[in-house]
């Protein structure tokens, strides 16, 4: 009778489970959808197709000057629209064709790191004190990184043959655009009145899809759709998940553990949230409401930034492919320096900008 009982119970409570992670995506639909992911996937196809990655990627040679390079691979991300999978053929590209190890892993760190898609995602849903630092964190941190990997390695940077430079001709309208789709995506924030908003988002909508097809062929259009659909296909089903199991996790997980291993005030909340990270797979955005249930069960925003920065940049298999592609003892050295940078950004988060 007792085990019946017990099986029940068990039964009951994985339903309960699943109708908590099912409300949790049935919420996060119906508040962030329209006005955040659909404007942001079609940001980052646009970015994605209508700029060229090798009129990027040219700045990494070795005739470039250093100040030109390192800044270029910083900001980057925001152009290549890369995730934590894609940077490493592109790094790996760029290593092997002549980029320094300074700029090359500038770039491996800040990529995936300031991919527009994540940086405004982070912003909307854990605040835009978190997105703000977690877009300027990557950024400044990067060329740290890289600058001490130059330190460190770079031997004789005059035998690099330098990249090839690249013709691509970029499309004179593409910034404006962006800047278009920006406000699109940022405007819904400012403006809370749903009448207000349609009058300022159905004008600058319907000015986009006329400039659209003014300013660009249909192959280019029909190149920015099949990029906005790839991401949709490659990331939402992602993210879904992401979001249902973030739903089970506040429910399973008791709230004093997680004060007390990452709530802040000590040096061990930031290295394991840091280190967590690193070790975990995040598929583009499925971070962002894992970190948000964390932060529901009391992570403190320290920890949760520093999670935030070491996650994309970082994880198991990505380790592997590093090592492989600088050498067992400089991936060793970009890892380490990841979880160190990503712990002090989180300290200096807490005590300085809260």
């Amino acid at each position: 009778m007792l085990q019946i009982y017990l099986k029940y119970m068990t039964q009951d409570y994985l339903i309960h489970l699943v109708n908590v992670g099912l409300q949790s995506v049935q919420e996060y639909l119906a508040l962030h959808v329209l006005l955040c992911l659909i404007p942001a996937f079609f940001l980052a196809g646009a970015i994605a197709s209508l700029f060229s990655k090798e009129s990027v990627l040219k700045y990494f040679g070795a005739d470039t000057p250093k100040h030109i390079s390192y800044s270029v691979a910083a900001i980057s991300g925001c152009l290549l629209a890369v995730c934590s999978c894609t940077v490493l053929p592109l790094f790996a590209g760029i290593y092997k064709r002549g980029a320094g190890i300074g700029p090359a892993t500038t770039f491996l760190f800040s990529a995936p790191a300031i991919n527009i898609l994540a940086i405004v995602y982070t912003a909307k849903i854990l605040g835009y004190d978190i997105g703000v630092s977690r877009a300027v964190g990557a950024i400044l941190l990067s060329v740290v990184i890289g600058l001490i990997m130059h330190v460190v390695y770079e031997k004789n940077n005059g035998e690099h043959s330098g990249i090839k430079t690249f013709n691509a001709e970029e499309h004179s309208h593409t910034v404006q655009l962006f800047l278009l789709l920006l406000a699109i995506l940022v405007i819904p924030e400012i403006i809370k009145s749903w009448t207000s908003l349609a009058l300022v988002e159905i004008p600058l909508i319907a000015a986009t899809v006329y400039l659209s097809f003014k300013w660009y062929s249909k192959e280019e259009r029909e190149s920015w759709m099949q990029e906005t659909w790839f991401l949709v296909k490659m990331i939402a089903p992602l993210l879904l998940v992401g979001v249902f199991f973030a739903g089970i996790i506040v429910e399973l997980l008791p709230s004093d553990i997680v004060v007390k291993y990452v709530g802040g005030g000590n040096l061990l909340s930031y290295f394991i949230a840091s280190v967590a990270a690193a070790l975990m797979y995040f598929s583009t955005l499925t971070e962002v409401p894992i970190i948000s249930a964390l932060t529901l069960l009391g992570m403190a925003k320290g920890p949760a930034l520093s999670m935030l920065l070491a996650g994309p940049a970082l994880s198991l298999p990505s380790m592997i492919v590093i090592s492989r592609i600088m050498g067992i003892k400089r991936g060793l050295s970009y890892i380490s320096l990841v979880v160190i940078m990503a712990m002090i950004s989180g300290i200096a988060f807490d005590y300085y900008v809260l």
